[in-house]
């Protein structure tokens, strides 16, 4: 009877530390899905976005045809071509805000990382 309690209560403190692991805050953490940025219809939406210093941004293209993210000073990032369902992911180590475009659909195609220290 003492190893039944005992496997029990062991069972149920494990599945508390689990659910409690398993629990995520994504507002500005890397990796997170408040880090992607979508290509939707020859746009970045959002077309501006802010993320702290370190974090994963990841540009999701949902077109059909091959994108960039690529910063403006072309220095900063580039992520080269993005295949139509493909990602791409740029990990913000440096503050600042950063003005970018699609390298083959030029400036008409364009967005703005904003990175916090």
């Amino acid at each position: 009877m003492k190893k039944s309690i005992l496997f029990t209560v062991s069972f149920l403190v494990l599945s508390i530390f689990l659910i409690q692991c398993s629990k995520s805050n994504n507002n500005g953490n890397p990796g997170g899905s408040g880090n992607i940025i979508n290509i939707n219809g020859m746009s970045f939406s959002p077309a501006s976005k802010t993320v702290a210093k370190g974090t994963v941004v990841t540009w999701k293209n949902n077109d059909g045809s091959a994108h960039t993210a690529t910063s403006n000073d072309g220095t900063t990032f580039d992520t080269g071509n993005i295949a139509g369902g493909g990602t791409a992911t740029y990990t913000a180590n440096t503050a600042g805000t950063f003005e970018y475009h699609c390298i083959i659909h030029g400036m008409a195609m364009a967005g703005t990382l904003i990175v916090t220290p």
